[in-house]
């Protein structure tokens, strides 16, 4: 009796098997190199939204809260602080810390300098690198609440308190802004523009500049001004700072051109079309901790999108990638009216600036506005980004607050996820009976490998009678697209296996 090898299928049967075999590597190989080029989107899950300041939801506290700047501590991450303008009923700032990631937050009370009344004014807070907390702001005086001073405080225990403040500017020191080098746990630098003289609404003169000091001791010392715009540039504005993985400094800040309309106030503070002109983006680099610095211009053709007080503008967003040193800078553009999210990047060694990319996924010919980003870059090389976003009012006047990330250096970014709850309208703030409400500069964030943190003027509790805008808070977690990648990969390889696997049976088969 004769026993058939069940291997033996025959050559029709032999040869299927083949080819078979040679589709599933084939398979297995396009598999492997899709895992190689996938980079995915980010997914994003937002939590519960809720304000921060302890007044947000007592119909009798008419107090306007805007402008939050958000830290972080990296030596112990649920160390938070959030500081913010007060514009009313009295110009004063605020100061908040929580020591469990965001759910409970405790305020703190700022030291005001004696004689320097209590117009503590424009905060900004930073963690050094050893989880010293920083914060600066300015004293106000005069009628005109015009700038006296900018002061540092610091606090070695997370904010529970605050010592004496030290001073670090003289008068008409605008938009100052505070960070903390994240390598070196005791250097500090200060930004500000420098006026030469203002007026109602309006600087004056012909030679406002950006400036910035250094402190390699925690804020005890400083080094002396150094000029960080080009002279050639007359109208600046809102600068932002950012230290690299080497120990760069960035400043990008904002250039009007020929805007007197918003620079010096030819809009008399009241509302209207914008300035009909273009701004630029200009990104500083210094090489030698802030002594000396190079120009690079990121945007000329920047279309104005509203009116605003120069002394309070809206502020452009910088980021540095910590590990790979690309820079990111974002801002507002309306060159496709009313307003988009715009983002440019510079690759390290680069001269050439990549963008801008459009960011908010409205519909191109959407008539809502998305503004004002902030950004920040999670270890890891995610980049996420945060803004105000009126897609979801066709009348263009409520905001909600959005974020996206991406994982591809903001080629392309995740689709947005809404982080508030309620949409909160944008014409409640100082200015509101002119037109001309005053929502803030800036929104706060900060990134990790497991998501993001941020913070907002929101004004769901306020009325354009009372002003009343709030902070809001939110978490939301960032889920890596590498799980894709990885499990494309793995099933690229299983392809791989039974592929040989089955070219190994079919040529055993045809030699049997």
């Amino acid at each position: 009796m004769l026993v058939r090898d069940p291997l033996d299928t025959g050559p029709v049967s032999r040869r299927r098997a083949s080819i078979l075999a040679v589709a599933v590597i084939v398979l297995g190989v396009a598999a492997l190199a899709i895992s190689v080029v996938l980079r995915g989107e980010p997914a994003i899950e937002s939590g519960a939204d809720a304000p921060i300041n302890s007044g947000a939801r007592d119909p009798g506290d008419i107090s306007a809260n805007n402008s939050p700047s958000l830290a972080r501590s990296s030596r112990r991450p649920d160390d938070l602080a959030v500081a913010n303008r007060v514009d009313s009923p009295d110009y004063s700032c605020a100061l908040r810390t929580s020591r469990d990631g965001g759910r409970r937050w405790t305020d703190v009370q700022v030291p005001i300098p004696r004689g320097e009344g209590r117009k503590c004014y424009a905060p900004d807070v930073a963690f050094g690198a050893d989880g010293t907390l920083y914060m600066s702001f300015v004293t106000l005086q005069g009628n005109g609440n015009t700038p006296a001073a900018a002061w540092v405080a610091t606090s070695p225990d997370g904010g529970r308190t605050l010592a004496a403040p030290r001073r670090v500017t003289g008068p008409l020191a605008f938009q100052v802004r505070l960070i903390a080098d994240p390598r070196r746990p005791k250097r500090l630098y200060l930004t500000w523009l420098q006026a030469e003289s203002v007026g109602i609404v309006r600087f004056a003169g012909s030679d406002q500049r950006i400036q910035v000091r250094r402190s390699d001791d925690g804020g005890r010392t400083w080094s002396r001004p150094a000029r960080v715009s080009d002279p050639r540039r007359e109208r600046v504005l809102a600068p932002s700072a950012a230290v690299g993985p080497d120990g760069e400094l960035y400043v990008l800040y904002l250039d009007v051109g020929d805007d007197r309309l918003d620079y010096e106030g030819a809009h008399r503070g009241a509302g209207g079309a914008p300035y009909d002109g273009r701004f630029s983006l200009v990104l500083g680099r210094s090489d030698d901790a802030g002594a000396t610095w190079q120009q690079s211009l990121v945007e000329d053709r920047i279309v104005p999108t509203r009116r605003f007080i120069a002394f309070l503008p809206p502020t452009p967003s910088l980021a540095v990638d910590p590990a790979s040193g690309r820079i990111f800078a974002a801002f507002e553009d309306g060159r496709r009216r009313p307003s988009d999210v715009h983002l440019w990047s510079l690759a390290p060694g680069s001269g050439r600036w990549q963008g801008p990319t459009r960011v908010n996924d409205t519909p191109q010919d959407d008539r809502t506005s998305q503004y004002l980003p902030k950004i920040a870059v999670a270890s890891g090389g995610r980049l996420d980004i945060v803004y105000y976003d009126r897609r979801r009012d066709a009348r263009n006047h409520f905001n909600g607050v959005s974020a996206q990330s991406s994982s591809d250096g903001g080629k392309t970014f995740s689709p947005h996820v809404t982080l508030t709850s309620k949409s909160f309208d944008s014409r409640i703030g100082g200015g509101s009976e002119v037109g001309l409400a005053d929502i803030g500069g800036r929104l706060g964030l900060v990134s990790d490998r497991s998501g993001l943190l941020a913070a907002w003027t929101d004004t769901r509790a306020g009325t354009i009678g009372s002003n009343k805008q709030a902070i809001g808070f939110a978490q939301a977690t960032v889920s890596s697209p590498s799980a894709a990648r990885t499990a494309v990969r793995y099933g690229a390889i299983a392809l791989l296996f039974a592929g040989i696997a089955l070219l190994l049976v079919a040529r055993r088969a045809r030699g049997a």
